[in-house]
């Protein structure tokens, strides 16, 4: 089937850092046709918006953490959990940091390079008869048999759900929109496919499709306020930059093609959206992992930019931010009617982002 696809004039090359200049373009105006082989794709079908680099606008070293990985959004003590060297541990808001599921019987991955983790917001599943428990957190598990941990709000694990064991797992949120149900949203790739599993309260796995196109990273799902997409899975693809849309019944759309550099290791990685009411004091994080030997070698550090400095770029919330794993190169997506992307923010050149973006309130 034929799509619109929505690209940048002049897209940095694939695999590599673009410098500041090489992404200033005089417009992204350029729709060209794509096959997509089985998936039935559609685009935003608008201009993407102009794309400028902000050189005002940066993500800034916060924090060192050795290994981090992946930041949870807010429980209610409004900590943060950080996935780090194969552990867990608790960022406070005043910025202190202390182990989290240690001990015996507490939480170590059991391997595998990049075990993302969602923190649950206490939703009830309809049909299911029981919630998710309020700031339990669930942690991908990439060994065999794969599937999800659970580490309740006081730290003890258990195994919650076991998943097909058909390719890697890469992606977990929750749908706090409900268009999923409420479920624990997990992605697994193989190939050029990707498939779906939505996971209730007690551990139910259903399918949702098989046949996604292949993503990873920092998955969300969209608000009910991000126009057409509202309440579908959102997931970059490294690879081609672009950004797709899942809908509860497995259908893949185009959302937007970031326009950002893309490649392994170099493309759309991290992703979240900006909460309703997002203003002064707020911030936006996310992990910038150590990775020695890669083109951008990270540097074991949170990296912030506040809200002020966002909103100066024309972030608003409800809007998509989406990062690249190399150099941050930041975009802000915005759905209504239609769909528009906009460049808003750079990160350090040897950034190696990791995870989500996630967004904290005043302290």
């Amino acid at each position: 089937m034929r799509a619109s696809v929505m690209r940048a004039q002049h897209r940095p090359e694939a695999g590599r850092a673009a410098p500041l200049q090489s992404m200033r373009h005089p417009n992204r105006l350029a729709v060209v046709l794509v096959i997509a082989s089985g998936l039935a794709l559609t685009a935003c079908g608008t201009s993407a918006g102009r794309v400028t680099a902000v050189s005002a606008t940066r993500w800034t070293p916060a924090r060192h953490i050795r290994r981090v990985l992946d930041l949870s959004m807010p429980r209610r003590d409004g900590s943060l959990i950080v996935a780090t060297s194969g552990r867990l541990a608790l960022l406070r808001p005043d910025g202190t940091l202390r182990s989290f599921g240690a001990g015996v019987g507490g939480y170590s991955s059991p391997g595998g390079e990049e075990p993302y983790i969602a923190l649950s917001s206490g939703r009830r599943v309809p049909g299911a008869s029981c919630r998710f428990n309020p700031d339990a957190l669930y942690v991908l598990r990439l060994s065999r048999p794969p599937g999800v941990t659970e580490v309740d709000a006081g730290g003890r694990v258990r195994v919650f759900a076991n998943l097909p064991a058909r390719g890697l797992e890469n992606g977990i949120a929750f749908d706090d929109t409900g268009r999923f149900g409420h479920r624990l949203l997990v992605t697994a790739t193989a190939g050029s496919r990707t498939s779906v599993y939505a996971i209730d309260c007690r551990g139910v796995t259903t399918t949702v499709t098989r046949g996604a196109p292949k993503i990873e990273g920092g998955i969300a799902v969209a608000p009910a306020t991000f126009g057409r997409f509202a309440g579908d899975l959102i997931a970059p693809d490294e690879n081609s930059g672009r950004i797709y849309a899942i809908a509860p019944d497995g259908r893949s759309r185009l959302l937007a093609d970031s326009g950002l550099p893309h490649g392994g290791d170099v493309g759309v990685e991290s992703a979240g959206f900006v909460p309703t009411g997002f203003g002064a004091g707020w911030s936006a994080l996310v992990a910038d992992r150590l990775t020695p030997g890669n083109a951008h070698p990270g540097d074991d550090v949170i990296l912030r930019i506040d809200a002020r400095t966002l909103a100066a770029a024309g972030v608003r919330g409800g809007q998509l931010l989406v990062a690249t794993e190399g150099g941050a190169y930041t975009d802000a997506i915005a759905c209504a009617g239609s769909c528009a992307v906009r460049h808003v923010a750079d990160g350090p050149a040897v950034a190696h982002l990791e995870g989500h973006i996630t967004f904290t309130p005043p302290a």
